[in-house]
């Protein structure tokens, strides 16, 4: 069971893609979860998986659950 979970959250990442302005979805995510740092919403290109990881820790989330965080934070910054 557990093998597949992560099969799962492989693939969650793989599919998954930023876009837009980070620098205003990250205002927007700090606003809505004030115990989020300038630090913990650091993007890296090609270092996505440390913000995920960060992020998880942070909101004590899974990664499935701060895929919904960021996609539906992008959707509100449109």
């Amino acid at each position: 069971m557990e093998t597949e979970n992560k099969g799962e959250q492989k693939k969650t990442n793989e599919f998954f893609k930023f876009s837009g302005d980070w620098g205003k979805q990250s205002k927007a995510l700090k606003v809505k979860y004030p115990k989020l740092t300038e630090e913990d919403v650091k993007f890296e290109s090609g270092r996505e998986v440390d913000l995920f990881k960060r992020l998880e820790t942070k909101l004590h989330k899974d990664r499935g659950e701060v895929i919904g965080i960021l996609k539906a934070n992008y959707q509100a910054t449109l």
